[in-house]
């Protein structure tokens, strides 16, 4: 890229890094969340994470036809779209705060999650193809520093403001009167107005100003074999490393959600107090943040994609054991130290699994952006790995605070595997162009 390119894509990547910034503001905030929902509404474990799952399942439901969307209305008003109805699902917790209504924060979460999925399903593909593929997983990681360090402030601002008090509530619940508590749990529902209603309104008025920014029309480079004067690439079923990609991506998603959303539910377990555990998720961005920065600097003049693919999954693999022999705060700097396993997996994956793809890449990226329904799917199994390992020892005799942290702790095995399959995209997956190797 000459320097007059580059020139011209500094204001475009700004104002998509300000995309970035805002769904991962939105969606870091579920560190918070699932804590808050589990007290007020009086879930277990398992089903509190159903907070992550309402919104990483939008993922699958509207990945395609985000896709469609955008073909017909462009990027530009693609995003803008994905921003209104961001709004209006912020806007859906007013009423979900009145009623104390679980179903009702779900569908606010849901409704959070399609905007988000619009969003995304435009800006990813449109960050990967504004330059060059090598240097993809660069810009990525930029979005990803914007993305991050939205998630450490939302997570710590909504931390404060629906956690505050969250223990001393705790304490008084099992020893009121129905109505004390009906009424306890009440306030403690309202504390999400303010917040959400000024969410609203922000997103309401970025969805109009991202209209008339100024974002160049940009598409993937086509890259078609040819075979007998013939193109040989007729499907997308054609290319394995996609596919390969979207497992990667599905079970990367579902690790990076374990390590921002479960840590500070995992602290509370471990005996920390709910002022101090707040701060958890926030170590787990900081963590994630300074690799970005370190991607930045290093991708692709000191370090290809893939070998940063390959460190990562390695690293990832080893926090996960080191979780599972620790305890205690150490326990809880390992899952924090996930943030550096995590964050060069999705700037890395994108470009390997776009590459090459050419009038494909839409369709593609929709499918990519699918694969983050990780989020949904493998955070709750983690909350059943816990519900089940505390109630095996409450029945064997152990107390149940006890029962309740050495069941948090050693549910973090699912991570291995995910890690394992990250690793192998890394050093095999990307390579299987074809699915007769030569």
């Amino acid at each position: 890229m000459n320097n007059n390119d580059y020139k011209n894509t500094i204001v475009p990547i700004a104002i998509i890094a300000g995309l970035f910034f805002i769904f991962g503001f939105v969606t870091w905030i579920n560190g918070a969340l699932i804590p808050f929902m589990k007290t007020i509404n009086e879930l277990t474990d398992a089903q509190s994470y159903f907070v992550a799952s309402a919104s990483y399942i939008s993922f699958v439901v509207m990945a395609l036809p985000a896709s469609y969307i955008l073909n017909k209305i462009g990027y530009r008003k693609g995003m803008s779209l994905g921003l209104f109805i961001m709004a209006i699902g912020a806007l859906i917790f007013i009423p979900a705060a009145e009623a104390r209504t679980y179903w009702v924060f779900l569908t606010g979460i849901f409704v959070q999650g399609i905007g988000m999925t619009i969003l995304q399903t435009a800006s990813n593909p449109y960050i990967t193809i504004l330059g060059p593929i090598e240097s993809g997983a660069k810009r990525i990681a930029i979005m990803g520093i914007a993305n991050k360090t939205a998630g450490a402030l939302g997570s710590l601002i909504f931390g404060t403001l629906l956690l505050s008090g969250i223990d001393d509530v705790k304490e008084k619940l099992g020893t009121v009167s129905i109505e004390e508590k009906s009424q306890l749990l009440d306030t403690m529902a309202d504390s999400v107005f303010t917040p959400y209603l000024i969410m609203a309104a922000v997103l309401f008025v970025l969805a109009l100003l991202i209209r008339k920014a100024p974002l160049p029309h940009v598409e993937a480079s086509i890259v078609e074999e040819k075979n007998d004067g013939k193109t040989a690439k007729t499907s997308i079923f054609q290319f394995p490393h996609l596919w390969l990609g979207v497992i990667t991506l599905f079970v990367y998603v579902g690790a990076e959600v374990i390590a921002g959303d479960t840590i500070i539910a995992y602290g509370i377990s471990l005996g920390f107090p709910a002022y101090e555990a707040k701060f958890f998720t926030t170590l787990t961005l900081l963590a994630m943040v300074a690799t970005y920065a370190l991607g930045v600097f290093l991708i692709p003049k000191y370090l290809k994609q893939g070998t940063a693919l390959r460190v990562s999954a390695a690293l990832g693999i080893i926090f996960s054991v080191c979780i599972l022999l620790t305890t205690g705060f150490t326990s809880i700097l390992f899952v924090a130290a996930l943030g550096i396993a995590n964050a060069l997996v999705w700037p890395a994956v994108w470009p390997l699994t776009l590459e090459g793809l050419g009038k494909f890449t839409k369709t593609a990226s929709a499918l990519l952006i699918m694969a983050i329904s990780g989020g949904a799917i493998i955070p709750p199994l983690y909350g059943r790995f816990v519900d089940a390992t505390k109630h095996e020892l409450i029945a064997s005799g152990l107390n149940d605070s006890d029962a309740l942290a050495n069941a948090a702790t050693s549910s973090y095995w699912i991570l291995i595997p995910c890690y394992a399959i990250i690793l192998f995209f890394a050093v095999w997956g990307h390579k299987y162009k074809n699915w007769s190797r030569k």
